[in-house]
Formats: C-alpha cells, sequence, structure tokens
C-alpha cells in the first residue's frame, strides 16, 4: 500500500494553481526527486503534500498507516535560521515536539541521541547550531526530521549552499536512510544526482512533463539530446 497517493492535483495560492495535473504515488522505499525551473511549482507541491497549503483541487491521501505530522520535513533554510539561537542538541530535539507534553521525556531524548549519532553529529549535540558548517547544520536537520518522521522525508534542496564535497556526503547519506526503508521525496535541481539516486523522477513545469522511473527519463530527456532541464 502506498505511504502517500497524489491525483489530479492543483497545486498554488489563493485558489490560483501554480501546477497543476500533478499525479503519483510514493511508497517504503521509494526515492523520488522533483526537478524543474524556478517557478515550476515544486516547493509549493511539497507544501501541499505536508498540507501546510491547501490543495486549489484534486486529491493528497496518506496510507498505511502514515499522518501528516509523522512524515520529516527539511525546508529551505533562510540566513535567519542558519543562525538560530540554540544548541544541536536543542534543534534535533524540536522534531519530537507534539509528541508528549511540555516536556521532553526519556524516550525522547534517546530518539534524538539515536538520530544524531546516526547523522555522525552526536559529538556536536552541545555546540551551538550558529556555529557548524553548512553540511552540519543539514546533517542537524535531517536529524531532527528523522525524529518526526516514521518512514517518509520530504526534502528541499537539501544540498544548497554546499560545497561539492559536503554535496556529495549530503546525497550517499540521504541515500543511505532510503536503504534503511525511509521513503525520501526531494526537490532538486542537480539532475546529475537525480539520475543516480533516485527511483523515480517528476520533473514539474507548471504541469508533469515527465513523471516515471530515471531509465525513462533518460531515455526521453537525455538519449534523445532533449535536455529540458
Amino acid at each position: 500500500m502506498a505511504l502517500l497517493t497524489v491525483q489530479n492535483l492543483s497545486a498554488g495560492y489563493e485558489g490560483k494553481p501554480v501546477a497543476s495535473g500533478i499525479s503519483f504515488s510514493v511508497s517504503s522505499g521509494d526515492y523520488l526527486t522533483i526537478v524543474g525551473e524556478n517557478g515550476s511549482g515544486k516547493t509549493t507541491l511539497m507544501k501541499t503534500v505536508l498540507g501546510l497549503l491547501p490543495p486549489v483541487s484534486g486529491k493528497v491521501e496518506l496510507g498505511d498507516g502514515l499522518r501528516k505530522n509523522r512524515i520529516g520535513y527539511v525546508p529551505q533554510q533562510t540566513a535567519g535560521q542558519k543562525g538560530f539561537p540554540a544548541s544541536v542538541l536543542e534543534v534535533v530535539l524540536s522534531g519530537c515536539l507534539g509528541k508528549s507534553g511540555l516536556f521532553y521525556s526519556k524516550k525522547e531524548k534517546d530518539l534524538a541521541t539515536k538520530q544524531m549519532r546516526r547523522m555522525e553529529i552526536l559529538p556536536l549535540q552541545n555546540r551551538a547550531y550558529r556555529e557548524l558548517s553548512g553540511g552540519q547544520q543539514k546533517r542537524a536537520l535531517l536529524a531532527r526530521a528523522l525524529c518526526a518522521a516514521d518512514s517518509m522525508l520530504l526534502l528541499d534542496e537539501p544540498a544548497a549552499g554546499l560545497d561539492p564535497v559536503v554535496t556529495q556526503e549530503m546525497y550517499e547519506v540521504i541515500q543511505s536512510l532510503n536503504r534503511e526503508g525511509v521513503a525520501i521525496v526531494m526537490i532538486s535541481h542537480d539532475i546529475q544526482a537525480a539520475l543516480i539516486y533516485s527511483k523515480t523522477i517528476l520533473h514539474l513545469a507548471e504541469k508533469p512533463l515527465y513523471y516515471g522511473d530515471v531509465f525513462g527519463y533518460k531515455r526521453e530527456y537525455f538519449l534523445e539530446g532533449e535536455q529540458h532541464a
């Protein structure tokens, strides 16, 4: 059973669609990359899937016991967020908000420790988040998202602003999570990385130009010399 099913969705603001006619599904262990030019509706689509924006039309359905508040989400960071005055542990623990009351339980603290270790940032837990490198901050945000997520992560340009070496490391971290069974839905401008790591690709240009497996995308957009993205 699919974790996420999107049917003929129009996503936009105040009833005005930015992207329309979108249909796709994501099951456990899938890795979907959403590509397209700026303004094509990628982030708007992701926010609609998360329930942060209402659909203009169409449906977003969750299955297999998944709930909206149990999807891990790593949005693009603003300059202000990069300077957030909190420790790494506090940032990661905030992914547990809403699971219990006003105070974090031992179980939640243990979960935060587990995810920091998983992201190889446990030795940094008492460091100020704003003092971390860009790659370390992205690892902290992934750990935070994993505290919230049961089985799915939605990532909006997770490698943006990183140098090539750290970008490669970030993609490998995400791939390792996918191999552990976490479903990945990622927005990216990096077509080459999408071709290497993804299982399926959704190419938006206000409407879907392509949705399917990586091999079909290569045939349609590269072997015929049509590099639209």
